[in-house]
Parts: C-alpha cells; structure tokens; sequence
C-alpha cells in the first residue's frame, strides 16, 4: 500500500518555497508515495506537477480584504483543511511557509497527526512581527512537530531571537534540492550581453540596490534584466526612469524558461537583504554562472565559498556591489573558473541527496 504525504502551502503561483515544494512532491510521487498537494489560496500553478500529484485548493480568495471576509476565509482554510486532513490521515504533514505551517500544524494538532514545519525565509520578515499571543500560538504549534525544518542552518539564529522560541531545540538543517531544468535554447533572450538577477520584486530583494550599484558601473554593452514581479514594480520603474536606464534595466517578468536566461547570462547577482536558503542562487550556480550575492542573513554564505565559487559583498554595500559585478565581467578567467565551480552544486544539492534526508525525517 502507498505511503500516504500530504504537502501544503499558500499556493503554487511562484517562487523558490514553492518550487522546492513542488520538486519534493514529484520525487515522491514517484516513490510509491500517495502524494497530495494542498494550497490554501487558489492561484495558477506555475510548476509542472507529476500527473500522479493529487492538488487541492481550499479557497478562492474574492473581494476586497474586510475584516469580514477574513474571517470568512479564515473559517473556510481551517474547516476545509481540518476536513482533507481527517479523510487523508497520511503518514506525515509537510508544511512550507508560516500560514501553511500554522494552519497545518493546528489541524494537525486536533487530529492526533504528525506533521513537519518547514520556514523558508529569515523569521524577521514573518515570525517577528507577529504579536505577543499569536508567537505563543506558533511556538506550541512547532514545538510539537517533528522537526522545524531550515534550508540552511544559520536561520536557527534567527528564531532564537524572539524569547518565546528560545526552548525550541527541534531544528532540523536540509538544504533545498537543486532544480533540473530541461535543454536550455540557444536563441538569444536579449540582444546585448546581460547580468541576471531573479526574485519577487519586493524590499527584501534589494533589487532597488542593484540597480544603484548598475548604475555606478556606467556600462553601454551589457544590460540588466531582473525577472520577478511583486508590489515594487512601480518604485523600481521610476528608479530606472529617474536614472535614466529605461533601455538598460529591464523588469522582465516571471519566466517559464529561466534556464535559458541562467546559460545567457554573464554574471547573476542576488542582491537581497535577507534569505532563507535562495533557490534562485542555486539554481544559476547549477547552470554554470558565475555569481555574486549579498552576504545577507541566511543561506549565501553556506552556498558560496568567497573567492572559489563565486564572490560574497557586504549587506547592503553598493559599492562593493558594483566592484563585484565588474571584476567578473573584466575578467573571462575568473568568470570561467567560478562557472565550473559552481556546477559542483549539482552533486551537493541532487533531489537524491536532499529527498533522502527529507524521506528519513518524514519515516522516522
């Protein structure tokens, strides 16, 4: 008989989480695992799902967000969830992001189910700013879970800074699975050489300092495409405009074929001001490109070996930005040798290696 799992998320509409979801997801599927998908928000799936995924989204999320309606949602997420889980009763709950792992991890609780929590970005932009009562909420809700599950290790640090989660000792360090694309194409997504950067276009991505780094590069054959989107397109618009680099920067949107942008690209930079463990890093670093990151809290650092695989800056230091970017572009050996480097990814992070960490805590 399959082993029955259960995934939840938001939705499925984008990003790194939801791709590491996604990909863990398939690699069960085809395990002889009876694997179901559960979103909690309806949203258009953006990553191919294994046919023998069963998706279930529990809400279609309408009108405007009055207290009422999210009171309404709010009812319907739960009781729905509470019901899929109790007809599925599956041997583990894998939950992905912190309203997927606080009303997974609830349902779960009533139901006498085990289930693994897993945070993907720097707590700072979830956890801390939540109030006193609901932190106490989460806290017991993980606390009771088989492991709180991290994409890189140092995001321990970043909990243990709120003092209700300094008795949680239930961490648990997988890094996320690289991504396999299929053959990237070889016509040219730009008509110039171009430096790569990828990312939801919000504060944390730091994409207004890259493009401020750029900027001071004063460069004439070779643009800057940021594909993405989110709530700062119309800041970075004007920034552009304002620096007058309408026909240099481009906000490209999200992208199906990335792959063929990671193979085109002469440098990718990551730019943010705070990460979980940033899948687009790896990814570029699988498809050879030579990369430059922001030494943000968390995950570059235990990605990139400074000088050997590609190059770390200082959090929000543009100036050594715009350094960074240029010494690899002025320099095709040094360009070369973090490309071939950085493909030693590819073995490290395998969907083999890291499902099977996954699979042994799932089982255990």
């Amino acid at each position: 008989m399959a082993t029955k799992l259960c995934f939840v998320i938001n939705s499925l509409e984008g990003g790194g989480a939801e791709r590491v979801i996604s990909n863990l997801a398939n690699h069960f599927s085809d395990k002889n695992c009876s694997v179901t998908m559960i979103c909690l928000n309806t949203a258009k799936v953006r990553y191919e799902i294994n046919k023998k995924v069963k998706i279930i989204n529990l809400v279609e999320r309408k009108g405007h967000q009055t207290l009422l309606n999210r009171l309404k949602y709010a009812y319907l997420t739960f009781y729905r969830l509470l019901s899929v889980l109790k007809k599925e009763k599956p041997v583990c709950t894998i939950c992905f992001m912190t309203s997927a792992n606080i009303w997974a991890g609830l349902c779960c609780v009533i139901l006498g189910l085990p289930y693994l929590v897993s945070e993907r970005t720097a707590p700072v932009y979830t956890l801390h700013q939540y109030n006193k009562l609901l932190k106490w909420v989460v806290f017991h809700i993980y606390r009771k879970s088989k492991a709180i599950v991290l994409p890189a290790f140092e995001m321990f640090k970043g909990f243990k800074r709120i003092k209700q989660f300094e008795k949680l000792h239930n961490f648990k360090t997988i890094h996320n699975p690289i991504h396999h694309f299929s053959h990237s194409n070889a016509a040219a997504v730009n008509s110039k050489r171009f430096i790569l950067s990828v990312g939801r276009l919000c504060h944390e991505k730091g994409f207004d300092n890259l493009i401020e780094a750029y900027s001071k590069l004063e460069l004439t054959d070779v643009d800057l495409l940021i594909s993405g989107e989110g709530p700062d397109r119309g800041s970075l618009e004007k920034q552009i405009a304002d620096l007058n680099l309408k026909d240099k920067v481009k906000l490209i949107g999200f992208k199906s074929n990335l792959q063929d942008y990671y193979a085109q690209a002469e440098v990718f930079v990551l730019s943010s001001r705070g990460e979980g463990y940033p899948n687009v890093l790896v990814e570029a670093m699988g498809m050879g490109c030579a990369c430059v990151a922001m030494d943000c809290e968390f995950g570059p650092s235990e990605i990139i070996k400074h000088g050997i695989n590609g190059l770390l800056v200082a959090k929000e230091d543009i100036a050594g930005l715009s350094l960074s970017i240029d010494k690899i572009l002025n320099n095709r050996y040094l360009r070369s040798e973090f490309s071939e480097k950085a493909k030693s990814i590819n073995e490290t992070n395998s969907i083999e290696r890291i499902s099977a960490n996954w699979e042994q805590l799932i089982m255990s």
